[in-house]
C-alpha cells in the first residue's frame, strides 16, 4: 500500500511538473494573441474608414445632384406649376437612388467582414494550432449611440426631401 501511495505522489507531482508553462513561452503566447487581436482592430478600422469615404462621395453627389435640380428649377422661365411633377419626381428618384446606395454600401461593408474572417471567427497558424480571438459586443450605449446618429441622419434626409419638395412648388406655383 505504501507503495502504491509513493508512486501514486511522484506520478502526480511529475504531472503536475509538466503542465507548468515558461515565463517566456507565456509572454510570447500574450504577445501573439495581442497582436492579432490589433491587427484586426486596424483592419476593421481601416474598413469603416474606406466606408465613411465611400458615403461622403454619394453624400456629396447626391447633393450637387440636388443643388443642380434646385438651380434649374429657379432659372428656368418655361416650367410652370402644371411642370411640377418632373422636378418633384427628380428628386424623389434621386433619394430613393441614395437611401439604396448607402444600404447597399452598408451591406457589401458587412459581407466583407463576413469573407475577411472566412465566415469563422477562428484564425489558424502555420502549425495548425487554432487561436480563437472572440469578439468583443460593444457596449449598449454605444449601440443607443449609433442607433440616435442613423437617427438623426435619415431625419436629415427626409427634412431636405420635404424642404426639396415644397420648394418646388412654391418655385414653380407662385
Amino acid at each position: 500500500m505504501a507503495d502504491y501511495e509513493a508512486t501514486t505522489t511522484t506520478s502526480t507531482a511529475s504531472h503536475q511538473h509538466h503542465n507548468v508553462i515558461p515565463k517566456e513561452t507565456a509572454l510570447q503566447a500574450l504577445n501573439t494573441i495581442i497582436q492579432l487581436h490589433f491587427e484586426k482592430t486596424l483592419e476593421k478600422k481601416r474598413a469603416v474608414d474606406l466606408q465613411k469615404k465611400e458615403l461622403w462621395k454619394l453624400f456629396q453627389i447626391f447633393f450637387l445632384f440636388l443643388g443642380l435640380v434646385f438651380l434649374a428649377q429657379s432659372q428656368s422661365t418655361s416650367l410652370q406649376c402644371r411642370h411640377c411633377w418632373v422636378p418633384i419626381g427628380l428628386l424623389s428618384l434621386a433619394h430613393l437612388i441614395f437611401y439604396v446606395s448607402v444600404a447597399q454600401t452598408m451591406r457589401l461593408r458587412q459581407l466583407r467582414m463576413r469573407i475577411s474572417s472566412g465566415g469563422n471567427p477562428n484564425y489558424v497558424d502555420e502549425t495548425g494550432e487554432d487561436f480563437e480571438i472572440h469578439y468583443q459586443e460593444p457596449p449598449e450605449s454605444y449601440f443607443g449611440k449609433f442607433k440616435r446618429n442613423w437617427a438623426l441622419h435619415f431625419g436629415f434626409l427626409i427634412l431636405i426631401y420635404g424642404f426639396m419638395v415644397s420648394s418646388s412648388v412654391v418655385l414653380l406655383c407662385f
